[in-house]
Order: C-alpha cells, then structure tokens, then sequence
C-alpha cells in the first residue's frame, strides 16, 4: 500500500457486473474487499462516478478483512525503506552492539547498584518500562522507573524519525501488530530485555521511608541491565506467595539452591515494596477523584495452526496496577517538568470532564438497582460507583462502571501554548498536569516528551540544547496527527477484535455447539429489545424482542422462548412482551439471560454477531466451565489498569475528525460529513437493524 492508495476514500464493497454489460479491461473479481476512488457524484444521480484502485481480499478470509480494517483506519504498513535501515545500529553475533565508552561517562551506570526488571505481558518483545526499588543508606527508599532511550537512536528529523512521526503509533490489532520503528530498535536495541546493557532514560525518586511521600526526584540518562523479564502472571503468583512460578522465569533456571533462594527473596521483597507504594499513590489520587472505569479487553488465544483456539477476557491482576500507577507517578513528574522549563511548547495529555448529558443513561440504570450515582465531579462519581456494588452479582458494578467510561471524553495531546493552565487537567487520572512518557517505542508522543526532557535537563545545567524544539504552533499541529493515529489505533484495534469474535463463532452450529450458549446480562432497553452484556466472550449486543415478522418473544413454563403474535411495551428500566393469547414475560436492567450467540454475514460490510435470548433464566454453566469462568467473574471487579481504562476505552463517544486539507485538495473531497459515514453510525449504534423494513 503506498501513501497515496492509503488515503483514499474507501466503501466496503462487493463487485458484481450486470449480464448484459461487458467488463472493460481488467474486470474487478466478484466476492472481494476492493478499494476504489470515488471520481464525482452528480446531483442529478443516486450513484457516484468512480473507478477501481486495487484488491484488498476475499469477502470473509482473515488477511483480507485484516487488509480492509488497515484502509480503512488508513495506516500504512509498508516495510521501512532502505534508507532509513541504513541509520539503524548493527546487533549481530558477528558485530553485537555494546555501551560506548563516550556513553558511559556520561551515564548515570545502574548495572551493579540496583535490581532493575520488568513486568510485561506473556510473549511482549518491545519492553519500554522496567523497575527499580532499593532501601539507601539513610533509610529512605528509592523508587525508580526506566524507560528505554529511544531518542539516542533516533535523531530529529532523520528518516526514520520522520517515518516515526507519520505512523505516529504501533498499531496493535488482535492477532499482530504493526510497528512505530524497525525491530531492531523495537524488539532488541530499545527493548529493555533481561540480562544485557540497554540505554535508559529515568526518573528516581527519594521516598520517605514510612508514609513514601516524595522528598527528591532525579531525571536522566542511565545504563541499566534488567535482571528479570517477568510477565504479569509471575508477578503476581510472586507476590501472593506462590513461589513455584519460579520455575517459568528463566533466570532462576540455572541458579544453585542456595543463589536461586537469597534472589528470590530480593526480587519477592521487591515486587512487595512496589506494591506498597502503588497502593500509597492510588490511594493519594483517589482522594483526589481519581476514576477506575471498565473496559472489556479480549486476549485471541491461538493454537499451533493459527487458528482460533478461545476468547479470553483479561484478568485484571493487582500487579497491573502497581507498573501502571508508577508509569502514571512518572509520566506526571515528567509533565509537570517540561512544562516548568518550556511552558509554552510542551506536550501534554489532557482529559477534558465529560458532558453531564452523557451520563444520564447510567444514572437511570444505578437507580434501577437502587444506587444514586453523584455526577457533579469526578470524585463524586469515583466514590458513587465504589458504593454501587450489588454482593449478588458483581457484574452490575463492572457494567455501570462501563457506562461511565463511555461518557467520558477523549483525552487528547496539546500544546501548552495552545490553552490555559486551568485547562490542563486529567480528569479521569485527577491530575493537574500529565504526560506520555513512558513508551517511547510504540508512541512518537512520547519521543517528543524525551526530546522535551533532555532539554529542561540541558537547561538547568545551564548546557546548550541541543535538538531544536518544536514552536508552540507546529507542536500543536503535531499534537492533532497524533490524536488522529490514537484514534485510528483504538478503531482498528476495536474492529479486529469484533473481526475474531466472528470467526470464533463463524460456521459453528449455533443450535448445538457448547461455545455459541452463553449467560448474558441485559444491560440497556430499547423500544423493540436490549443490549445484552456477555461477559465470558466481553460481547455486547442488540437481542431483538421483535422479529422481521413483527413476532414476539414469548417465554412459556419452561422459560424457553418463542415468537408468537404480540406487542412489546417498553418503561424506563424493563420491557414487557404481551402475546395475543395473554402471556407475558418482562426483561428488567440487570436480568441475567441465556443467549445463543451466530453470526450474521454480509456482502458489503463487515459480519456481525447476532444475540439471540432463548431463555428468561441465567444460563447454567457446566461444571467443567464453571471454575475457569468463576475466576474470570470474580476477580473483575477489583484492580483496572488504570490508564488504558481511563484513556483509551472512549470509542463510544469519539468524535470524527474533518478530511484533513490536503486530502480535500487532492481528491476534492466533501470536508463535512458523508452520508455514508452518517449511515455507517446509524448501523453501529442503532438497535433497529436497517437493513429490515420493521420498526423500532
């Protein structure tokens, strides 16, 4: 895909020729993913004029549809080119890179003072982040956080720094991702991997040794060696005593008993200390209003064939929050820093407080369940949804505390130069000023942030700054292409999700196969039927209590449910279906139901799944499942990771952004809104499925 095909304008299409036409040259081929370039569209026609650009695949095969979700988001994922490899370093077993001497004086050197680790996803390759915590001399502890060096490989302006700035983000889709920068910066040279020398940037604080309130902080370039690459579920077994995990981290493998039981004490003592302290930080933010929102995150486990094997909610671990609440501690030392030096060009995040409007739907559904939720602040609302916890079914707490995500607002970068003071605020994370600084290798934001750093750094020592930094005018304009490859990435990543849950269900029997009955949790109604929450597979849903023959749903004495002559009445927090013959069967907010899940294929958009309820009653679970989906249920509701709920989970909301002017030039596009993108709304958020001819 080059630049110019990756910013047409795209239709999901199928393309057919009528009988009696004769294709000219180069037909297109029927049943394909196809991109084509809308011409004109005169005013006196229902169809546009316009011409066929290139293939994108097969109407339903996974590259294809994958190709699709990539144009559509228009990002690009052509190789890097050869001139900007050539400015990438050389790590080869012939030629392995190592620490500069030139470096290493002017390096802060961490390697043999403190026990620096991460703490990951299972498989994760670009390792941004890595831990320190250390008791000094005087009693004090020392936090610190190490972020990979990216900008000492990546001059301003450079080829690679300017591909960086267009992609602006690494796409991560369900089953792949797509990357900011080469690998051999991404998953080797700034990756902070265990056991070898990486280039660092970090931030060290001094902490009161009791109540952990910070006395010092310290920015700067460091060289540090991770001495464990740990993932999240190692932590965590680490940390609730569980001491046989240690078998899966590599690094105890080859350890005597006596080596292997004096680090294990260290590094338990450690991820316990960190643990500590996040709880200290939360506990300081939430008394500020700091939000834990709900955001259904699905991890596609594949097997050894690539094919699908399940669908896996994440689990929320309390580890989560302990690197996410001291990436957070950094990210606002580090805003708070910048802005200091540079108050007029320094990029930071804000989060803007939601419209109280968007919060009347959840308000009427905490009333239903007898909970008052206070929208006024964000502390109000923090503490409303910690006293909304039913102690039957804690999936209410999980779904309300969707809802409120979905009411909030995007948090977007700006320059600080571009809006006032009061206005910098995160509202979600209760912070006065806040940045992305941790994640130089998947977010070109926080590239500019470390460029912003080094030169408050340069300044305070009074030294010549080096990189020229950006004016508050073009930082701004920085500022919104960022915001709209975030967006993209949210949007794709949201699409590819939805893409494998369709395949997971896709040509599975739905009437008899296990997987295609689940419990679901009725969650919105609707004037012809609700959404449905399923919690095992994190689908939410339209289930239909009216039919494309305007039948009902009717629930007989067995609670299984049919469709007979009727009508629906719908009242603020239930809706009743009344067949012709006199039975009745109501569906309240909150009613746990039985759905069949199928999917519903089309020609011209993406599948979709399709909810059916096939009973008024819970499902119930066989015992084999029960375990495995009770520890997936029961620990929802405890810690979030608290920036991506907070931040990224906003797609409800999003507001769609103008073509930018180059693109209106080029292809002489409508600036507004299409109506073709107003109908593709319509099919997203509407319950009323268009594509019949039955009213709501």
């Amino acid at each position: 895909m080059n630049g110019k095909e990756e910013r047409l304008p795209y239709v999901r299409m199928t393309v057919m020729t009528r009988p009696w036409e004769t294709p000219r040259v180069n037909p297109c081929p029927q049943d394909f993913r196809v991109v084509v370039r809308i011409d004109s569209w005169e005013s006196t026609s229902l169809y546009p004029n316009g011409h066929f650009v290139r293939v994108l695949g097969r109407i339903g095969d996974l590259e294809g549809e994958i190709a699709t979700i990539l144009v559509e988001n228009s990002i690009s994922v052509v190789p890097f080119s050869e001139a900007q490899m050539c400015e990438m370093p050389v790590n080869t077993p012939e030629n392995p890179w190592k620490v500069s001497p030139e470096e290493e004086r002017e390096r802060k050197d961490l390697r043999e003072t403190h026990l620096v680790f991460s703490i990951d996803p299972k498989g994760c390759e670009d390792v941004d982040d890595t831990l320190s915590v250390r008791t000094l001399a005087n009693g004090n502890l020392e936090l610190g956080v190490h972020i990979a060096d990216v900008t000492h490989f990546v001059p301003p302006n450079s080829y690679i720094d300017i591909e960086a700035r267009t992609r602006a983000i690494t796409y991560y889709l369900a089953d792949r991702r797509y990357d900011m920068l080469p690998s051999i910066l991404s998953a080797d040279l700034c990756s902070l991997l265990g056991g070898v020398d990486r280039y660092a940037v970090s931030v060290i604080w001094e902490l009161d040794k009791t109540s952990y309130e910070i006395k010092t902080v310290w920015y700067g370039r460091t060289i540090i060696r991770s001495a464990y690459k740990l993932f999240y579920e190692a932590a965590q077994e680490l940390l609730d005593g569980n001491f046989h995990i240690v078998d899966d981290i590599p690094e105890f493998r080859d350890l005597d008993e006596k080596s292997r039981q004096a680090k294990l004490e260290e590094l338990v003592w450690a991820i316990g200390k960190l643990t500590e302290i996040a709880r200290h930080i939360r506990a300081k933010r939430d008394r500020c209003g700091a939000l834990e929102l709900e955001g259904v995150e699905i991890r596609v486990q594949l097997d050894e064939k690539k094919n699908i094997h399940d669908l896996i909610p994440r689990q929320p671990l309390e580890v989560h929050e302990t690197v996410a609440e001291c990436m957070i501690l950094a990210n606002h030392w580090v805003a708070k820093k910048i802005w200091e030096s540079f108050p007029h060009q320094a990029l930071l995040r804000q989060h803007p407080p939601p419209q109280q409007e968007f919060f009347s739907e959840l308000r009427e559904c905490a009333k239903a369940k007898g909970f008052f939720v206070d929208t006024r602040s964000n502390k109000t609302l923090a503490d409303s949804l910690d006293n909304a916890n039913d102690p039957n079914d804690p999936i209410v707490n999980r779904l309300l505390r969707s809802m409120a995500t979905q009411a909030m607002s995007n948090a977007l970068y700006f320059s600080t130069g571009s809006c006032a003071e009061e206005e910098f605020h995160h509202y979600g994370l209760a912070l006065d000023k806040y940045t992305h600084f941790t994640s130089p290798i998947r977010r070109y934001s926080d590239i500019v942030v470390h460029r912003l750093l080094m030169a408050a750094i340069s300044k305070d020592k009074k030294m010549e700054i080096k990189d020229n930094l950006l004016s508050n005018k073009d930082l701004e304009e920085l500022c919104r292409h960022i915001n709209n490859r975030n967006r993209a990435a949210q949007h794709s990543q949201k699409q590819s999700t939805e893409l494998f849950q369709c395949m997971y269900f896709k040509d599975k029997d739905p009437e008899n196969e296990a997987r295609c009955i689940s419990d679901g949790v009725i969650y919105s109604i609707r004037t012809n039927g609700v959404l449905v929450f399923i919690p095992r597979f994190g689908i939410k849903g339209a289930a239909y209590l009216r039919n494309k023959d305007g039948l009902v749903i009717s629930c007989g004495s067995d609670s299984r449910s049919e469709w007979k002559p009727g009508s629906l009445q719908r009242f603020q927090n239930k809706i009743t279906s009344t067949t012709t013959g006199g039975e009745s069967v109501t569906f309240h907010l909150f009613d746990h139901v039985t759905v069949r899940i199928s999917v519903q294929a089309s020609r011209c958009h993406s599948d979709t799944i399709r909810l059916e309820i096939i009973s008024n009653k819970p499902y119930l679970i066989p015992d084999k499942e029960l375990f495995h989906q009770s520890s997936l249920l029961l620990k929802s509701d405890l810690v979030k990771e608290v920036t991506r709920s907070v931040e990224e989970a906003q797609l409800a909301q999003e507001v769609k952004v103008n073509i930018i002017q180059e693109d209106y030039q080029k292809y002489c596009q409508t600036k507004g809104r299409s109506l073709y993108t107003l109908l593709e709304e319509i099919r997203d958020l509407a319950l009323l499925d268009v594509s019949n001819s039955y009213g709501m």
